[in-house]
Protein backbone atom coordinates (compact mmCIF):
# COMPACT_ATOMS: atom_id res chain seq x y z
CA UNK A 1 0.00 0.00 0.00
CA UNK A 2 0.89 3.35 -0.92
CA UNK A 3 -0.89 5.50 1.40
CA UNK A 4 -3.07 4.58 5.06
CA UNK A 5 -5.90 7.04 5.70
CA UNK A 6 -7.30 6.82 9.95
CA UNK A 7 -10.53 7.49 10.79
CA UNK A 8 -10.97 6.84 14.41
CA UNK A 9 -14.69 7.96 14.44
CA UNK A 10 -16.06 6.65 11.07
CA UNK A 11 -20.15 7.33 10.75
CA UNK A 12 -23.18 6.09 8.50
CA UNK A 13 -23.96 9.50 7.01
CA UNK A 14 -28.01 9.65 6.17
CA UNK A 15 -27.04 12.70 3.53
CA UNK A 16 -30.97 14.25 2.94
CA UNK A 17 -31.58 17.16 0.08
CA UNK A 18 -33.98 19.89 0.28
CA UNK A 19 -34.49 23.63 -1.08
CA UNK A 20 -34.42 24.61 2.39
CA UNK A 21 -34.44 23.49 5.94
CA UNK A 22 -37.48 25.30 8.09
CA UNK A 23 -37.16 24.76 12.09
CA UNK A 24 -40.02 23.41 13.84
CA UNK A 25 -41.66 22.13 10.96
CA UNK A 26 -42.38 19.04 8.83
CA UNK A 27 -39.34 19.18 5.77
CA UNK A 28 -40.10 16.81 3.15
CA UNK A 29 -36.72 15.79 1.17
CA UNK A 30 -36.10 15.39 -2.21
CA UNK A 31 -33.58 12.96 -1.82
CA UNK A 32 -31.76 10.84 0.75
CA UNK A 33 -28.64 8.60 0.83
CA UNK A 34 -26.75 5.94 3.58
CA UNK A 35 -23.53 5.53 3.22
CA UNK A 36 -20.65 4.57 5.02
CA UNK A 37 -18.55 7.51 5.85
CA UNK A 38 -15.71 9.83 7.91
CA UNK A 39 -13.30 12.28 7.10
CA UNK A 40 -10.04 9.39 6.46
CA UNK A 41 -12.38 7.01 4.67
CA UNK A 42 -13.60 10.10 2.13
CA UNK A 43 -10.03 10.93 1.85
CA UNK A 44 -9.62 6.84 0.70
CA UNK A 45 -12.02 6.84 -1.45
CA UNK A 46 -10.87 10.18 -3.84
CA UNK A 47 -7.26 8.75 -3.46
CA UNK A 48 -8.09 5.25 -4.78
CA UNK A 49 -10.38 7.20 -7.85
CA UNK A 50 -7.04 9.23 -8.30
CA UNK A 51 -5.53 5.54 -8.64
CA UNK A 52 -3.80 5.28 -5.70
CA UNK A 53 -3.18 2.15 -3.82
CA UNK A 54 -4.50 2.68 -0.10
CA UNK A 55 -5.52 0.99 2.91
CA UNK A 56 -8.20 2.00 5.78
CA UNK A 57 -7.97 1.85 9.66
CA UNK A 58 -9.62 3.08 12.50
CA UNK A 59 -12.43 1.87 14.97
CA UNK A 60 -15.40 0.40 13.20
CA UNK A 61 -18.34 -1.38 15.26
CA UNK A 62 -18.92 -4.82 14.49
CA UNK A 63 -22.49 -4.66 15.02
CA UNK A 64 -23.12 -2.27 11.58
CA UNK A 65 -20.16 -2.81 9.92
CA UNK A 66 -21.76 -4.25 6.51
CA UNK A 67 -21.97 -1.37 4.67
CA UNK A 68 -18.35 -0.14 5.24
CA UNK A 69 -17.51 -3.50 4.45
CA UNK A 70 -19.08 -3.11 0.94
CA UNK A 71 -17.50 0.17 0.41
CA UNK A 72 -13.78 -0.65 0.94
CA UNK A 73 -14.97 -4.05 -1.73
CA UNK A 74 -16.48 -1.85 -3.80
CA UNK A 75 -13.74 0.95 -4.29
CA UNK A 76 -10.74 -1.68 -3.37
CA UNK A 77 -10.05 0.01 -0.26
CA UNK A 78 -7.54 -2.53 1.87
CA UNK A 79 -9.38 -3.06 5.22
CA UNK A 80 -7.40 -2.45 8.34
CA UNK A 81 -9.87 -1.22 10.99
CA UNK A 82 -10.08 -2.83 14.15
CA UNK A 83 -13.66 -4.15 15.39
CA UNK A 84 -15.17 -2.98 18.26
CA UNK A 85 -17.99 -4.50 19.73
CA UNK A 86 -21.18 -1.69 19.39
CA UNK A 87 -22.44 -0.02 16.64
CA UNK A 88 -20.97 2.79 14.36
CA UNK A 89 -22.13 6.40 14.85
CA UNK A 90 -25.25 7.50 12.68
CA UNK A 91 -24.75 11.21 10.98
CA UNK A 92 -27.36 13.23 9.30
CA UNK A 93 -26.47 15.93 7.27
CA UNK A 94 -29.47 17.92 5.70
CA UNK A 95 -28.25 19.62 2.50
CA UNK A 96 -29.75 22.88 1.34
CA UNK A 97 -29.62 24.30 -1.99
CA UNK A 98 -27.66 27.33 -0.64
CA UNK A 99 -24.91 24.73 -0.20
CA UNK A 100 -25.71 24.96 3.75
CA UNK A 101 -25.22 21.81 5.37
CA UNK A 102 -26.81 20.93 9.14
CA UNK A 103 -25.19 18.09 10.94
CA UNK A 104 -27.11 16.14 13.35
CA UNK A 105 -24.31 13.89 15.15
CA UNK A 106 -25.54 10.95 17.04
CA UNK A 107 -23.51 9.17 19.63
CA UNK A 108 -21.34 6.80 18.96
CA UNK A 109 -18.78 4.15 19.96
CA UNK A 110 -17.08 3.95 23.32
CA UNK A 111 -12.99 3.18 22.72
CA UNK A 112 -11.61 1.02 25.57
CA UNK A 113 -8.03 0.14 26.29
CA UNK A 114 -7.71 -2.97 24.55
CA UNK A 115 -9.06 -1.18 21.54
CA UNK A 116 -6.44 0.92 21.65
CA UNK A 117 -3.58 -1.39 21.63
CA UNK A 118 -5.06 -3.49 18.95
CA UNK A 119 -5.08 -0.72 16.29
CA UNK A 120 -1.57 0.19 17.87
CA UNK A 121 -0.33 -3.31 17.03
CA UNK A 122 -2.68 -2.78 13.37
CA UNK A 123 -0.39 0.49 12.68
CA UNK A 124 2.95 -1.36 14.08
CA UNK A 125 2.52 -4.01 11.61
CA UNK A 126 1.44 -1.87 8.60
CA UNK A 127 4.20 1.05 8.98
CA UNK A 128 7.19 -1.23 7.38
CA UNK A 129 5.11 -0.87 3.74
CA UNK A 130 3.65 2.58 4.19
CA UNK A 131 5.01 6.14 4.04
CA UNK A 132 2.37 8.09 4.27
CA UNK A 133 -0.79 8.09 6.54
CA UNK A 134 -3.58 10.68 6.95
CA UNK A 135 -5.38 11.40 10.03
CA UNK A 136 -8.27 13.01 9.59
CA UNK A 137 -11.72 13.39 11.45
CA UNK A 138 -13.10 13.42 15.12
CA UNK A 139 -12.61 11.37 18.09
CA UNK A 140 -14.88 8.94 19.69
CA UNK A 141 -15.71 8.68 23.50
CA UNK A 142 -13.00 7.26 25.33
CA UNK A 143 -10.02 8.95 23.89
CA UNK A 144 -8.49 12.00 24.88
CA UNK A 145 -7.61 14.50 22.56
CA UNK A 146 -4.14 14.40 23.47
CA UNK A 147 -4.12 10.56 21.68
CA UNK A 148 -3.72 12.40 18.20
CA UNK A 149 -0.49 13.67 19.14
CA UNK A 150 0.89 10.25 20.41
CA UNK A 151 -0.52 8.85 17.11
CA UNK A 152 1.35 11.13 15.45
CA UNK A 153 4.18 11.02 17.35
CA UNK A 154 4.35 7.59 17.15
CA UNK A 155 4.37 7.06 13.31
CA UNK A 156 7.13 9.41 12.83
CA UNK A 157 9.62 7.88 15.21
CA UNK A 158 9.38 5.44 12.75
CA UNK A 159 9.75 7.42 10.13
CA UNK A 160 6.48 8.07 8.48
CA UNK A 161 4.72 11.28 7.14
CA UNK A 162 1.82 12.28 8.68
CA UNK A 163 -1.30 14.65 6.92
CA UNK A 164 -3.20 15.63 9.97
CA UNK A 165 -6.63 17.17 9.49
CA UNK A 166 -8.73 17.29 12.54
CA UNK A 167 -10.30 20.55 14.45
CA UNK A 168 -10.95 21.37 18.05
CA UNK A 169 -8.78 20.14 21.17
CA UNK A 170 -7.43 17.44 19.04
CA UNK A 171 -6.16 19.92 16.60
CA UNK A 172 -4.61 22.03 19.28
CA UNK A 173 -3.10 18.37 20.60
CA UNK A 174 -2.06 16.75 17.87
CA UNK A 175 -0.05 20.01 16.45
CA UNK A 176 1.93 19.75 19.37
CA UNK A 177 3.61 16.32 17.41
CA UNK A 178 4.35 18.61 14.39
CA UNK A 179 2.69 16.75 11.63
CA UNK A 180 3.90 17.01 7.98
CA UNK A 181 0.93 18.80 6.73
CA UNK A 182 -2.18 20.47 8.32
CA UNK A 183 -5.30 21.83 6.38
CA UNK A 184 -7.12 23.76 8.89
CA UNK A 185 -10.20 26.17 7.51
CA UNK A 186 -10.54 29.39 8.74
CA UNK A 187 -13.49 28.73 11.07
CA UNK A 188 -11.24 25.88 12.66
CA UNK A 189 -8.13 28.50 12.44
CA UNK A 190 -9.83 31.39 14.19
CA UNK A 191 -11.11 29.02 17.12
CA UNK A 192 -7.26 27.69 17.39
CA UNK A 193 -6.33 31.23 17.35
CA UNK A 194 -8.61 32.24 19.94
CA UNK A 195 -9.80 35.00 17.49
CA UNK A 196 -11.30 36.22 14.62
CA UNK A 197 -8.83 35.29 11.07
CA UNK A 198 -10.40 37.46 7.87
CA UNK A 199 -7.37 38.53 6.49
CA UNK A 200 -4.10 37.05 4.28
CA UNK A 201 -1.85 38.75 6.87
CA UNK A 202 -3.64 37.30 9.61
CA UNK A 203 -3.48 33.99 8.24
CA UNK A 204 0.31 34.27 7.44
CA UNK A 205 0.64 35.17 11.02
CA UNK A 206 -0.91 32.27 11.85
CA UNK A 207 0.76 29.73 9.60
CA UNK A 208 4.13 31.10 10.88
CA UNK A 209 3.61 30.08 14.65
CA UNK A 210 2.17 26.50 13.27
CA UNK A 211 5.30 26.41 11.04
CA UNK A 212 7.16 27.43 13.88
CA UNK A 213 6.27 23.90 16.10
CA UNK A 214 8.00 22.14 13.16
CA UNK A 215 4.94 21.67 10.56
CA UNK A 216 6.12 21.77 7.55
CA UNK A 217 3.04 22.47 5.32
CA UNK A 218 -0.08 24.58 6.35
CA UNK A 219 -2.88 24.76 3.77
CA UNK A 220 -5.90 27.18 4.79
CA UNK A 221 -9.06 26.74 3.31
CA UNK A 222 -10.98 29.48 2.41
CA UNK A 223 -13.59 27.71 0.61
CA UNK A 224 -14.32 29.32 -2.83
CA UNK A 225 -11.95 31.99 -2.20
CA UNK A 226 -9.53 29.09 -2.74
CA UNK A 227 -6.61 27.87 -0.76
CA UNK A 228 -3.49 29.41 0.68
CA UNK A 229 -0.70 27.06 0.97
CA UNK A 230 2.37 28.15 2.81
CA UNK A 231 5.21 25.70 2.24
CA UNK A 232 8.56 26.22 3.74
CA UNK A 233 10.16 28.38 0.97
CA UNK A 234 7.19 30.01 -0.86
CA UNK A 235 3.38 30.56 -0.36
CA UNK A 236 0.97 29.60 -2.69
CA UNK A 237 -2.72 30.70 -3.84
CA UNK A 238 -5.02 28.33 -5.97
CA UNK A 239 -8.33 30.14 -6.89
CA UNK A 240 -11.50 27.73 -7.98
CA UNK A 241 -13.33 28.18 -11.10
CA UNK A 242 -17.03 29.26 -10.48
CA UNK A 243 -18.77 25.75 -8.99
CA UNK A 244 -22.84 25.16 -8.68
CA UNK A 245 -22.66 24.15 -5.12
CA UNK A 246 -24.63 21.05 -4.79
CA UNK A 247 -23.09 20.13 -1.76
CA UNK A 248 -19.96 21.05 0.83
CA UNK A 249 -20.39 17.36 2.21
CA UNK A 250 -16.64 15.81 1.50
CA UNK A 251 -15.04 18.95 -0.38
CA UNK A 252 -12.43 19.02 2.36
CA UNK A 253 -11.63 15.87 2.67
CA UNK A 254 -11.50 16.15 -1.73
CA UNK A 255 -8.65 18.44 -0.81
CA UNK A 256 -6.42 16.43 1.25
CA UNK A 257 -6.56 13.86 -0.67
CA UNK A 258 -5.34 15.97 -3.39
CA UNK A 259 -2.69 17.23 -1.48
CA UNK A 260 -1.73 13.26 -0.05
CA UNK A 261 -1.58 12.32 -3.70
CA UNK A 262 1.02 14.89 -5.07
CA UNK A 263 3.16 15.39 -1.51
CA UNK A 264 3.63 11.16 -1.94
CA UNK A 265 4.34 11.65 -5.70
CA UNK A 266 6.75 13.63 -4.99
CA UNK A 267 5.11 16.56 -7.11
CA UNK A 268 5.93 20.53 -7.15
CA UNK A 269 3.71 22.56 -4.88
CA UNK A 270 1.74 24.37 -7.93
CA UNK A 271 1.07 21.24 -9.42
CA UNK A 272 -0.34 19.41 -6.40
CA UNK A 273 -2.46 22.77 -5.41
CA UNK A 274 -3.78 22.64 -8.63
CA UNK A 275 -5.34 19.09 -8.15
CA UNK A 276 -6.30 19.30 -5.28
CA UNK A 277 -8.12 22.56 -5.98
CA UNK A 278 -9.84 20.99 -9.12
CA UNK A 279 -10.97 17.46 -6.95
CA UNK A 280 -12.45 19.74 -4.23
CA UNK A 281 -14.14 21.98 -6.63
CA UNK A 282 -15.93 18.86 -8.35
CA UNK A 283 -16.87 17.71 -5.12
CA UNK A 284 -19.31 20.85 -4.11
CA UNK A 285 -21.09 20.22 -7.70
CA UNK A 286 -22.33 16.65 -6.34
CA UNK A 287 -23.38 14.79 -3.06
CA UNK A 288 -21.53 11.40 -4.13
CA UNK A 289 -17.72 11.73 -2.92
CA UNK A 290 -15.00 11.27 -5.34
CA UNK A 291 -15.63 10.35 -8.97
CA UNK A 292 -15.94 8.02 -11.64
CA UNK A 293 -13.87 9.17 -14.10
CA UNK A 294 -10.49 11.07 -14.06
CA UNK A 295 -11.61 13.04 -17.29
CA UNK A 296 -14.36 15.07 -15.44
CA UNK A 297 -11.08 16.93 -13.40
CA UNK A 298 -9.53 17.93 -17.01
CA UNK A 299 -11.70 20.95 -17.65
CA UNK A 300 -11.46 21.94 -13.77
CA UNK A 301 -7.68 21.48 -14.00
CA UNK A 302 -7.35 24.01 -16.90
CA UNK A 303 -9.53 26.42 -15.11
CA UNK A 304 -8.18 26.48 -11.61
CA UNK A 305 -5.39 29.57 -10.91
CA UNK A 306 -2.50 28.89 -9.14
CA UNK A 307 -0.39 31.53 -8.26
CA UNK A 308 2.88 32.66 -5.84
CA UNK A 309 2.68 35.48 -3.11
CA UNK A 310 4.81 38.08 -2.58
CA UNK A 311 5.29 37.86 1.34
CA UNK A 312 6.20 41.30 1.75
CA UNK A 313 2.77 42.06 0.00
CA UNK A 314 1.00 39.74 2.37
CA UNK A 315 2.31 41.77 5.16
CA UNK A 316 1.69 45.36 4.38
CA UNK A 317 -2.17 44.64 2.53
CA UNK A 318 -4.38 43.50 5.15
CA UNK A 319 -7.48 42.60 1.63
CA UNK A 320 -5.26 43.07 -1.18
CA UNK A 321 -2.70 40.32 -2.63
CA UNK A 322 0.10 41.09 -5.00
CA UNK A 323 1.56 37.77 -6.76
CA UNK A 324 5.36 37.25 -7.68
CA UNK A 325 4.28 34.36 -10.34
CA UNK A 326 2.14 32.78 -12.15
CA UNK A 327 1.69 28.87 -12.64
CA UNK A 328 -1.83 28.41 -14.45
Amino acid sequence: MEIITLTLNPALDLTTGLAALALGEVNLVSEANLRAAGKGINVAMVLSDLGRDVGVSGWLGADNQQSFVALFAERELADHFVRVAGSTRINVKISEQSGRVTDVNLPGLTIENDAVSALEQTLDALAPEVEWFVLAGSLPKGVDPDYCGQLIRQLKAKGKQVIFDCSGAAFSEGIKAAPTLVKPNLEELAQWAGRPIKTLSEQAECARQLQARGITHVVISNGADGVIWFTPDAIWQAIPPPMTVVSTVGAGDSLVAGLAHGLSLGWAPEQTLRLATAVSALAVSQVAVGFDDQAALAPLLEQVRVQSLDVAAIHSHSQSIKHSGDAQ
